[in-house]
């Protein structure tokens, strides 16, 4: 740089430093500009955690149900049969497929062959 321009860089640096953030204060990640997609994200996570929420007091409802103080024997059973994969010979059995949907596994039922 020429001599005479020695009084100026501590300027030009400043006007540089300050158009960089002026640039990330309107496009960068949590900048004005991006304001929208931030409100979908929060919005998708409200969603998110509603659901969450929703599933975690099924669970603590369940778990509530299978402690000895309050054992409920029809849930304990259901999660037997559940987890071990067995019926009992008085049930009804029904099983349903989705790998090919027909006139009968509309309706939730499927023939069996």
């Amino acid at each position: 740089m020429p001599e005479r321009m020695k009084p100026y860089r501590l300027t030009i640096v400043l006007l540089l430093m300050m158009l960089y953030l002026g640039v990330q204060a309107l496009t960068g990640e949590r900048g004005l500009l991006s304001g929208h997609a931030r409100d979908a994200r929060l919005q998708q996570r409200e969603v998110q955690l509603a659901g969450l929420t929703e599933q975690r007091r099924d669970l603590e409802t369940r778990v509530r149900y299978l402690r000895s103080e309050s054992l409920s024997r029809d849930l304990l059973e259901e999660r037997a049969r559940a987890v071990l994969g067995f019926a009992d010979p008085k049930d009804y059995v029904v099983r349903l497929s989705a790998a090919a949907p027909d006139r009968a596994s509309d309706t939730g039922f499927q023939r069996q062959s």
